[in-house]
């Protein structure tokens, strides 16, 4: 039989039917098989089939870790709790996994109507299938080791996980599809460009890492010109918003030129108008525009207070 531990296999959710939007990672291991990342729940069917090409079932997942606990990352972790899956995460996501009330409301505010057909159904997790993972620590699964990295900027409840000589990096080495354009995904509330790029430098640390991979989208491998590039992908981005910001603009006043803005940076990098759609559904530039807004209001209101 052939030993297939530490292989890695990732797995495409087709999020609102598109490809390459939303992926999720199956990884071998003696003890089984690790899931990295779920995706949205709305994309259930997609990771099911996806676990099952890899030569498992659902149930056979015991072990889920996520990079944080927005719905595109971790909207599933629910269903597989509920089949006795242990959920790895950053001490500042259990209570909002425990009790997803408060985050919901705050997404339902943002999403509308839209909210179901984006990310369907989420339901509390039990504590006890909740495991705090601190930074550094090491949690063994059979013969795989998996360590956390915390690694706040884009979402302060953020970790990258290390398996050997590889990681699985979440949104905080943002987003490229297909080896393409490296833009930021910024939505609310907590993004914080100064300890982005403090991660990005504590990942570039890292000794012997070959690869990363991303949530949006799959593997990247020139870590060092990618994570650069990023540093001056969320200065730009960062940077258009603040002029409104300081004119006193509200956030719908903003979102139409930062739509057009962030469409006319990614064809500026070589896309075409349709390449440029998989990356709006990856990474909406409205919540780009929510995001950054409250990014600048919390800068000034940390300035002011030193």
């Amino acid at each position: 039989m052939q030993d297939r531990r530490g292989q890695i296999s990732t797995i495409d959710l087709h999020f609102q039917s598109m490809p390459n939007v939303i992926a999720a990672f199956l990884i071998e291991s003696s003890a089984g098989p690790v899931l990295i990342e779920t995706g949205p729940h709305s994309c259930i069917d997609h990771l099911e089939a996806g676990i099952r090409e890899a030569g498992y079932t659902p149930e056979d997942i015991e072990h889920v870790f996520i990079t944080h606990i927005h719905l595109d990352h971790a909207g599933s972790a629910w269903k597989f709790a509920r089949q006795g899956a242990k959920i790895y995460l950053h001490p500042f996501g259990q209570r909002h996994m425990a009790d997803p009330s408060r985050f919901l409301a705050s997404a339902k505010m943002i999403y509308g109507d839209l909210m179901d057909a984006l990310w369907g159904e989420v339901h509390p997790i039990a504590e006890e299938q909740l495991v705090i993972v601190d930074d550094g620590a090491s949690i063994q699964v059979g013969d795989l080791e998996v360590i956390s990295h915390h690694t706040p900027g884009h979402a302060k409840h953020h970790i990258s996980w290390q398996i050997d000589n590889v990681i699985f990096a979440g949104d905080v080495a943002g987003i490229s599809i297909q080896g393409g354009p490296i833009i930021p995904p910024c939505p609310p509330p907590d993004i914080d460009i100064q300890k982005w790029i403090e991660s990005i430098q504590k990942m570039e640390d890292i000794k012997d890492i070959d690869a990363y991979y991303l949530g949006h989208f799959g593997k990247i491998e020139n870590i060092g010109t990618h994570m650069q590039s990023l540093i001056t992908a969320l200065h730009q981005h960062a940077d258009f918003i603040e002029p409104y910001y300081r004119a006193g603009k509200s956030v719908d006043e903003v979102i139409p030129d930062f739509q057009e803005f962030t469409k006319n940076y990614l064809i500026s990098q070589g896309l075409t108008e349709e390449e440029a759609q998989i990356y709006e559904a990856s990474n909406p530039s409205y919540m780009g525009a929510y995001g950054l807004m409250r990014y600048w209001s919390k800068f000034e209101e940390q300035k002011n207070l030193t």
